[in-house]
């Protein structure tokens, strides 16, 4: 095994990754063994892979709590405006190695598991990923805590901590199958239960009214468990708090009729309180209504407003006379109900709530049905009448009847519902969509009536990721390239990469790029070979398309370019080709039956195509199973093209798109979500860029899409349909596809035929660049040089000054060992300012 430390980092120590002090290094050893001994109550000889992971895990936090502790002192002191994030996911992935990266820890801790004789790649596999989200949204918010807590902001996240996160996907005969994600099982080092901040969530009752006014009775309670989460800012002593709800049932539930009742049976009931927190529904872009949901909701939302209002009482403002909620906006901000008992209520309601919108697709949005909210929510159905009522009450638009209708939260087409997003929108100050082109589409489309009503209410801030994970943890290698070329600064302020543009042409550097991206796709090529028994050709471009699985994220157009390049190398196999490995990968909704299918015609070609003698090694194709936060870290720094081909006008941003770009992949993609903003900050020309704009998109509704001209005027497009829907790709089920042609043919809402052509025609420039891989890494570099606007620390800048009323600051928290008094005077300087 070699030593984590090649002579020439020895020599450079770039601090990105830490100092690696002897002292520091013997206290982590000892801190180790001391975990392994006294927390595993183990010792060496019979201490298992598992063991030592979390050791080291607690070993690192140790490090954490009291930065934990004294951030939360030094908030006391401050007493700053909170801001409060609240998701139904945070999709964190692994904690230990951003952990080690944020307090710069990593070169020793690498020292320390050396010469332990262990090696750390080993540990940190070990770790389960914290699945507790779908995609995009739920990553969205695990990087928005990064740089929340890097920038200085007294932040907290709030969610749900579910037992089981979303489902583990194996592919079994080329089928997605589904296995319970148990990530608890071995227990969570990182967690810390807070069982005295247990709260009361009510549910289901009635509503009595009477002279003092409407009281909702007889309901049933279910208890809501805090877990702590620590979530360190990088190198600044920060140490915010996500916080994740557990249902629990209170002791007396269902035993109120003991005398009468089963006891037995009335403890096995607890059950029914406690799946409110079971398992993450795995659906995105797609609004069920069920039951379950609604409670999750509602659950994360009551416990998560009791507890706000609990810290708000206690600051030094509320602890030093009587609470007046007037001030509660200028100290507490919500992302995401206060009963309107009065104007002043609803006016400090809509002060304190923002408003973000992550989705235009009709069949997102969520419209709970009244029957449903009248059940589970009967008073706050009664309020929502309320606020509704004062909403239609101001003259909106007088005597335009149907657009009132519109902006009504209640619908009435098709039986009674609940807009959500309207509640939303006229219960916050302020409405936001996640790129550019998307807070357009939500102004001038989706809710085009409210922004009329009150244009300066909507905003755009685009998306953005951490460099820490999507740079600094995952690909290491170009890091320190970059540090040695510019400087660490870039850590904390990526626009600093914009100095990269003035090595586009230096030869060395160039060199340096290209190799470090073929060291990432050795390293890569080997898991896979590893994994899926697969021989890679490492000079192959690798082409990698990852994210979840849905007809608007048009899976099925790369799947239809893989066909055309598989029958151009049968007809012609002499012929020169610049050889892929195409790597597909994501999870579908468990219930989305096209989806599941769309997965089964991939891994149906990739068999056809890998067992092909004539095509060799030209074409790859893999399915890459049960892709996660912690697949990406590892397939995105090996990517050579990034493929962004969703429909213009359906993808609100895209995040993937942007840790690609950081990474030094090229980018496929339509004018779509924050590819166009991509494409502005790198030039169009260094993007390969095709296809419908949203303006062509429109007109072709308006038009009617015609399916069948596209088939019938393109005949490699005719070919590669007749192979699916002939039987081709499932020569013992010839008809296994009928229902994917059908669509195409039919019913396809995102315009695959429409942009074959285009598609197709861009990637044969692709394959022309990558002949030239001096030309090829140029643009690469540009592409890393303009990322520094998709850092998640410019987004939550943008969130912090415009939306919450808040100031980033860089100033450092003193570590725990410096004296209270430290604190006191860094207090004092902050509030000063």
């Amino acid at each position: 095994m070699a030593s984590p430390l090649t002579d020439l980092e020895k020599r450079k120590q770039i601090s990105i990754r830490g100092i690696v002090g002897v002292e520091n290094v013997a206290e982590l050893k000892k801190g180790f063994n001391r975990h392994l001994h006294f927390t595993l109550v183990k010792d060496r000889n019979v201490a298992t892979p598992r063991d030592y992971y979390f050791a080291l895990a607690h070993t690192v936090r140790d490090h954490l709590v009291g930065r934990w502790i004294r951030t939360q002192q030094f908030y006391y002191e401050t007493d700053p405006k909170r801001v409060y994030y609240l998701s139904l996911e945070f999709y964190m992935g692994r904690t230990l190695q951003n952990t080690m990266i944020n307090l710069g820890l990593q070169n020793a801790c690498d020292e320390a598991i050396y010469q332990l004789g262990l090696d750390m790649e080993d540990l940190e596999e070990m770790e389960e990923d914290a699945g507790l989200g779908n995609g995009g949204l739920g990553r969205l918010a695990a990087c928005f805590l990064d740089s929340m807590a890097t920038l200085g902001l007294a932040a907290y996240g709030y969610g749900i901590r579910y037992e089981y996160g979303i489902f583990n996907q194996k592919i079994k005969e080329g089928w997605q199958v589904e296995e319970a994600d148990d990530w608890l099982r071995h227990g969570n080092p990182w967690e810390k239960a807070r069982p005295e901040y247990m709260l009361p969530v009510h549910f289901y009752g009635r509503v009595e009214e009477s002279k003092e006014g409407a009281r909702w009775v007889d309901t049933q309670v279910v208890l809501a468990m805090p877990y702590d989460t620590p979530i360190p800012g990088y190198m600044n002593n920060t140490v915010n708090t996500m916080r994740l709800w557990s249902a629990r049932a209170p002791n007396d539930f269902n035993l109120k009729d003991f005398n009468v009742g089963d006891y037995i049976q009335a403890v096995l009931d607890r059950n029914l309180a406690e799946n409110i927190s079971r398992v993450l529904y795995p659906n995105d872009n797609f609004f069920e209504g069920k039951e379950l949901r609604l409670k999750q909701e509602y659950f994360v939302v009551a416990a998560t407003l009791q507890d706000i209002i609990r810290r708000f009482k206690i600051s030094k403002k509320g602890s030093t006379g009587p609470v007046s909620f007037d001030s509660f906006p200028e100290k507490e901000t919500f992302t995401v109900l206060v009963e309107p008992v009065s104007p002043q209520a609803w006016a400090i309601t809509k002060r304190t709530f923002a408003y973000t919108n992550h989705t235009v697709l009709p069949e997102a949005l969520e419209r709970w049905p009244v029957g449903l909210l009248e059940t589970l929510l009967p008073r706050h159905l009664q309020i929502i009448y309320r606020i509704n009522q004062g909403h239609l009450d101001v003259p909106l638009f007088p005597g335009d009847l149907e657009r009132i209708r519109r902006m009504s939260l209640i619908e009435e087409d098709g039986g009674k519902r609940v807009n959500m997003a309207h509640l939303c929108i006229v219960g916050s100050h302020a409405v936001n969509g996640v790129a550019e082109i998307h807070s357009n589409i939500i102004k001038n489309d989706v809710f085009r009536d409210f922004s009329e009503l009150e244009p300066d209410k909507f905003q755009n801030k685009t998306n953005g990721i951490t460099p820490r994970r999507w740079l600094l943890l995952c690909n290491p290698g170009l890091a320190e390239l970059i540090a040695e070329a510019i400087g660490e600064e870039y850590v904390k302020d990526l626009s600093q990469l914009q100095k990269l543009n003035e090595l586009v042409n230096d030869d060395a550097f160039i060199r340096d790029v290209s190799k470090v991206k073929q060291d990432n796709k050795v390293k890569f090529s080997q898991y896979l070979e590893k994994e899926y028994k697969v021989n890679i050709n490492l000079s192959s471009m690798f082409d990698v398309h990852v994210k979840r699985i849905h007809e608007y994220k048009r899976q099925l157009l790369n799947c239809l370019h893989i066909i055309t390049m598989y029958n151009r190398i049968k007809k012609n196999p002499k012929a020169l080709f610049v050889p892929r490995t195409v790597i597909i990968g994501g999870k579908a909704a468990p219930g989305y039956h096209m989806a599941k299918k769309i997965i089964k015609l991939i891994t149906a070609v990739g068999h056809v195509v890998n067992k092909d003698p004539v095509v060799g090694s030209k074409l790859k194709v893999i399915y890459l199973e049960n892709y996660r936060v912690s697949l990406a870290e590892k397939v995105i720094p090996a990517t050579d093209l990034s493929e962004q081909i969703s429909t213009a006008g359906t993808e609100a941003s895209g995040t993937g798109n942007m840790k690609f770009m950081l990474n030094g992949a090229l980018t496929i993609g339509t004018m779509d979500g924050a590819n166009v903003e991509m494409a502005e900050e790198a030039g169009e020309e260094n993007m390969f860029i095709f296809g419908m704009r949203v303006e062509d998109v429109a007109e072709m509704d308006v038009q009617g899409y015609d399916a069948m001209t596209y088939y019938n005027n393109i005949p490699e497009l005719k070919q590669a349909v007749d192979q699916i829907q002939g039987g081709f790709f499932s020569p013992k089920q010839p008809e296994l596809f009928k229902d994917v042609t059908n669509m195409l043919f039919n019913h396809d809402r995102f315009k695959v035929f429409a942009d074959y052509e285009g598609y197709i025609k861009c990637q044969e420039k692709v394959s022309q660049l990558y002949q030239n891989p001096k030309e090829w890494t140029q643009m690469a570099i540009k592409n890393i040089a303009a990322s520094g606007k998709f850092s998640s620390d410019r987004t939550i800048t943008d969130y912090a000054t415009e939306v919450w009323g808040v100031e980033p600051t860089d100033l450092k928290i003193p570590p725990p060992n410096e004296p209270r008094k430290a604190l006191e005077e860094t207090a004092r300087v902050l509030t000063e300012k």
